[in-house]
């Protein structure tokens, strides 16, 4: 089961749980992606999330995709955040479940890391003394 959402609206992390469980899964871990307080030693107000919605699904969907035939893992829950956020607001969760602990700590962390490269979403930081945009992309 492959679950991907992009919204604007709050990121619910029991919804998530719930979505990638299921009884032959014994192992669920997930990665909560928050905003810091701090970026660089300078206070952030603020960030704004931007994006291109649907090819954003479409590779988030790649990369799960690949992530369940590459850790062999069962279940994949994507959620990621647009619009504005603030210090402690969750920007994106990820969950993986299975039957073994290695493959959805490895599926987990392949997952963020991925999407960090490749996946059409941009991120501003506001600070008190301005702003900066934030390559989705190094």
């Amino acid at each position: 089961m492959i679950d991907i959402k992009i919204t604007d609206s709050k990121l619910d992390i029991a919804e998530c749980l719930n979505l990638a469980k299921d009884l032959e899964s014994g192992g669920i871990a997930t990665f909560i992606g928050t905003v810091r307080n701090k970026t660089k030693d300078k206070p952030v107000v603020r960030l704004e999330y931007e994006c291109y919605q649907s090819m954003a699904i479409k590779e988030i969907r790649k990369i799960t995709d690949k992530a369940i035939l590459q850790f062999s893992v069962r279940n994949v829950v994507v959620h990621h955040r647009t619009g504005v956020l603030f210090p402690g607001e969750e920007a994106v969760i990820i969950v993986v479940s299975d039957g073994h602990r290695d493959a959805v700590f490895d599926a987990c962390r392949y997952i963020i890391d991925t999407i960090k490269q490749t996946v059409p979403i941009w991120k501003k930081e506001i600070f008190e003394d301005g702003e900066e945009w934030v390559s989705a992309h190094p």
